[in-house]
């Protein structure tokens, strides 16, 4: 099962990334930065825990697309 995290500072539209940490994201913030979200089915269930911190969370482009949001 894939484990999550979510960026803890925001991007400059607001949006708190979710990246895949077993996929090994290129794009990852620094381990600072990261809030552990757990292990998750798939993305959405992360995206959901997320959302229970950062009302304003999104999936990752690279490795989470299928929560990508724009």
């Amino acid at each position: 099962m894939p484990h999550f995290i979510v960026n803890r500072q925001a991007q400059s539209n607001g949006d708190h990334e979710v990246h895949n940490k077993t996929a090994g994201c290129s794009y990852m913030p620094r381990e600072a930065n990261q809030k552990d979200l757990g292990y998750h089915s798939d993305c959405h269930g992360a995206v959901r825990e997320a959302k229970r911190t950062y009302s304003q969370s999104n999936g990752c482009y690279y490795c989470c697309n299928a929560c990508h949001t724009g």
